[in-house]
């Protein structure tokens, strides 16, 4: 695990730690580009910061990682802190997770062990411009084509279009409907279907209501864009994949889980699909001998629709201002 303390001397490749005389210790976990310290003033806080750069291992390592500290800032579900762990974090009195919600908390543990659990605000168009880069990048084989001249070759492929052909849309939310939108702006027809949505909600949505047979079979481009749940776990399985058009191309900005990854390794190996643009895995980081990271038909990125400047600028600041309201002892943007 590697952290940065008070004292030590940069650049050294370490995460950093603020040298602040107090008594309150807080971490800022999963900093993976080391860059949360710069986002927001934690000077203002009567704090020690120490910032963790790399995921745990396990739950173990997290908690003996942890157990000092008072505060703990959490980016999004990178960290699961379900009741066993809680527990063992006998210090802890305030968790800060960025986002309005956290799946991989369990907050009504928390609040039974007497520790705050707070959010911070969230805006979803940077995920809707990355799906967008990700479709754009395999229709066109844009690595491909750019790693070529790079390496002082030039064209090796031949791109799909994209003016005319259909966009399935799996899940018509905030994100979804505006994948939808922009996909129009590309020529495209947009269809959807998730479990509750009606004719009426797609029509407002500038989209066509389908059947989830129908919109495997007929996308052109699927992009799945839904909330991860029982209901929703596994829902891309292997009947789905096999349905789909031999030139299409799925695409998977949400979470891993919904999408069988089993099956779909199997559909790309087979070439039963054009190929996956793929943000988020079953496990993340992704393992360096997964196969999906071998497959010349995959487009792959280290869930990064979310990470932007504007909004890293948001979660770590409301984070400090999280952290500065619960000192005073009045808390902000209570999770429940």
């Amino acid at each position: 695990m590697s952290l940065l303390r008070s004292g030590d001397c940069w650049p050294t490749l370490q995460p950093e730690v603020i040298d602040v005389t107090g008594r309150t210790k807080i971490a800022i976990l999963d900093d993976y580009q080391n860059v949360a310290l710069g986002f927001a003033d934690w000077n203002s806080l009567d704090a020690e910061t120490t910032v963790f750069t790399e995921p745990f291992a396990d739950a173990d390592e997290v908690v003996r990682s942890l157990a000092e500290f008072d505060v703990l800032v959490a980016m999004r579900e990178r960290t699961r802190f379900p009741a066993e762990v809680l527990k063992r974090l006998t210090r802890l009195r305030l968790l800060v997770s960025t986002g309005p919600v956290n799946s991989a908390v369990d907050v009504a543990a928390a609040r039974e062990l007497g520790i705050t659990v707070c959010g911070t605000r969230y805006f979803s168009h940077p995920t809707a411009e990355h799906t967008w880069a990700l479709i754009l990048g395999a229709a066109r084989n844009l690595v491909d084509e750019a790693d070529s001249v790079r390496a002082g070759g030039w064209q090796v492929s031949v791109a799909t279009g994209l003016h005319g052909k259909t966009l399935g849309v799996l899940g018509v939310g905030r994100i979804g409907s505006t994948v939808a939108r922009i996909g129009q702006a590309f020529g495209m027809t947009p269809i959807a279907w998730s479990q509750n949505l009606t004719a009426e909600r797609a029509a407002e949505q500038g989209v066509r209501a389908v059947t989830k047979e129908r919109l495997f079979a007929e996308s052109d481009v699927l992009s799945i864009h839904l909330v991860l749940s029982e209901r929703t776990r596994g829902l891309v399985g292997e009947r789905e994949l096999r349905s789909m058009k031999p030139t299409a191309i799925l695409v998977n900005t949400s979470r891993g889980p919904i999408v069988d990854e089993e099956a779909l390794v199997e559909t790309l190996g087979q070439g039963r699909i054009r190929g996956a643009a793929i943000d988020v895995f079953d496990t993340e980081p992704l393992p360096a001998d997964h196969p999906l990271r071998q497959m010349r038909n995959t487009l792959l990125t280290g869930h990064v629709g979310y990470v932007t400047d504007e909004l890293y600028e948001i979660f770590y600041q409301d984070s400090v201002e999280d952290i500065a309201a619960f000192q005073s002892g009045a808390p902000i943007r209570l999770m429940t």
